[in-house]
């Protein structure tokens, strides 16, 4: 398989990580204290890299799963804390896939120019990250329909105008909502995840919305869009696994003990040459992610999907434990990029489903072949 890149991929790359590596530096990170910032926000939306995934059709760029990858691995090397993810990537391409032309019209140029966020509301509790489980519900009225229900760890709600929601209609059809997060009846429960991204309870109490908000029969597109997500988050761990590999052997060659830097032990050589080969292991599956997440084959896509959630599952937890083991105390200070890097990997590790989960369901499909 050819994984060489063409010219205007490679132009994407590079100037995201041009203007990340200017505008995004660990310094500028640390004062995002709310994990959100305008600035930045809009930074991204001059660069196009909101309207990557818009289609053509509606003054988008039309990017592929493999320009995401792109992105999101270079949003990974600088840790982004925007939901670039969330908003950009899962709500922009549900809601191209399932609005109407009067939906995608009034929403995508929005979500393209930055001026609005939107993220998915979708998971609750209780469903370990079983997307087909859903209690939120849908009652039809007069005008509109009525929510009630409990979404969990929704990433990015408190920085969102706009959630879209997912519930049970009367039939059991899955619908989306598109609800204002200023709709009375929604209430916000916020706090920040173990890696600095903000997250929120969403509870929805006798919440009303008009029929303009209905994406319906979202079955098939919230699959698509999970399985884009998984890609587009193994791409992520990627950039960080690169960023973590890179400084922890810049730090054994400067870190002296005995006289004598820490790089030139044997011991701690064949670790880091174990590291590499987990990096490398994991872009690989990154590539086979990105390249499978839009297959008509539902079964080979899934199975590829989670075995690049596997293989990039384990890369996390053994270059994350290994650099910071590597670095000593200062791998788990707040000063030391390491301790950034390391927490977000462990967050990715169990995002869209653990690496044990994955495992069984590669398992499952195998039998089932």
């Amino acid at each position: 398989m050819d994984f060489t890149f063409h010219d205007e991929q490679n132009m994407l790359l590079e100037t995201t990580r041009r203007y990340l590596g200017k505008d995004y530096d660990f310094a500028k990170r640390q004062q995002i204290i709310d994990g959100f910032s305008a600035t930045a926000w809009q930074g991204f939306a001059d660069l196009g890299l909101l309207a990557l995934q818009v289609p053509e059709a509606d003054d988008g760029l039309g990017g592929t799963p493999v320009d995401t990858l792109l992105v999101m691995t270079a949003m990974g090397e600088a840790l982004v804390l925007e939901p670039y993810l969330a908003s950009a990537v899962m709500a922009t391409t549900l809601i191209a896939q399932l609005g109407t032309a009067q939906q995608r019209a009034a929403l995508l140029p929005a979500l393209l120019d930055g001026s609005l966020i939107a993220v998915p509301a979708h998971d609750e509790a209780g469903t370990r990250f079983d997307w087909t489980q859903i209690a939120t519900r849908a009652t039809p009225m007069a005008d509109g329909f009525v929510l009630n229900g409990q979404k969990c760890l929704v990433a990015h709600a408190s920085s969102a105008q706009l959630l879209l929601v997912s519930a049970l209609l009367p039939d059991d059809r899955i619908a989306v909502f598109g609800v204002p997060c200023t709709t009375a009846g929604v209430r916000l429960v916020s706090y920040q995840t173990v890696d600095g991204v903000p997250a929120s309870e969403v509870y929805l109490d006798q919440v009303v919305v008009t029929s303009d908000a209905l994406f319906d029969h979202a079955g098939t597109a919230l699959a698509d869009m999970r399985d884009r997500a998984l890609a587009a988050v193994c791409a992520e761990a990627v950039g960080i696994l690169d960023k973590l590999l890179a400084a922890t052997v810049s730090y054994a060659r400067d870190r002296q003990q005995f006289g004598v830097v820490i790089g030139k032990f044997q011991a701690l050589q064949h670790r880091m040459a174990d590291m590499v080969l987990h990096c490398e292991q994991a872009r690989s599956m990154s590539f086979l992610a990105a390249v499978r997440c839009t297959d008509a084959d539902l079964a080979q896509r899934a199975a590829a999907l989670s075995a690049a959630k596997v293989v990039i599952g384990q890369a996390c937890r053994f270059v994350g434990q290994q650099a910071v083991q590597l670095h000593g105390g200062m791998g788990v200070t707040d000063e030391l990029i390491v301790s950034h890097y390391f927490k977000r990997l462990m967050a990715i590790e169990l995002q869209f489903g653990s690496t044990d989960q994955h495992l069984e369901a590669f398992a499952a499909q195998l039998k089932a072949a």
